[in-house]
């Protein structure tokens, strides 16, 4: 399933020619990566979730992860989902959770972690779209360029997607997703709360281990 994600537009030049296939594996963690970006940035449409229903895993955590999300998806709605969407992340004043890098690491918003993923995304040829409000260090934003990274869209030097992601990432996503899994206006989002932590947790450790 690759739902569309579309908070960026990618601006870079396509991979240099000759570069080896994409590893099958980074493949599929690039899709993970798409669709928690699909449901961070907006609230999912009945299609969405249609297909989503229609995940299955095996019996290990990240395989138990997706058929929980399975079943929150048949069992949602879409304007519910909607409105559980606009009380975690938007809200009146602010959402319950604010999924940004600078809040996580500094308690404020627009600080130096935004600043660093700014530095970044020139580096690899990456721009916000024009029309889209949210700061470049928004969890979702970050997923979606983490997908590029791992699908080999950009033409990025060695080691980029680890560095991205041990700046980007593993200081903070984990926390986020575990506050989004506990979140009091969470229902269908405690299962992406449960997928997103168990994903970085994965990463965090493959990256250790390379």
């Amino acid at each position: 399933m690759e739902p569309s994600a579309t908070s960026l537009d990618i601006m870079s030049a396509p991979a240099a020619a000759g570069a080896p296939l994409v590893d099958p594996t980074d493949l599929l963690r690039a899709r993970e990566y798409v669709l928690l970006a699909a449901l961070l940035a907006r609230a999912p449409s009945r299609d969405l979730l249609s297909r989503l229903a229609a995940l299955s895993g095996d019996d290990t955590p990240f395989g138990r992860a997706h058929r929980a999300l399975a079943e929150a998806a048949r069992q949602a709605e879409p304007d519910d989902v909607g409105h559980e969407f606009f009380d975690l992340f938007i809200g009146v004043g602010r959402g319950e959770l604010l999924p940004y890098a600078s809040y996580y690491l500094t308690g404020f918003l627009n600080e130096r972690p935004l600043a660093q993923v700014r530095a970044d995304f020139d580096a690899i040829g990456v721009e916000r779209a024009p029309d889209n409000p949210e700061p470049e260090d928004h969890i979702a934003i970050l997923c979606e360029v983490m997908a590029g990274l791992a699908a080999g869209e950009f033409a990025a030097e060695p080691g980029m997607q680890r560095r991205f992601f041990e700046h980007h990432l593993k200081p903070w996503a984990e926390r986020f997703f575990a506050d989004l899994e506990n979140a009091r206006s969470a229902g269908f989002y405690r299962a992406i709360g449960a997928l997103g932590r168990l994903l970085i947790e994965i990463e965090a450790e493959a990256f250790t281990m390379e």
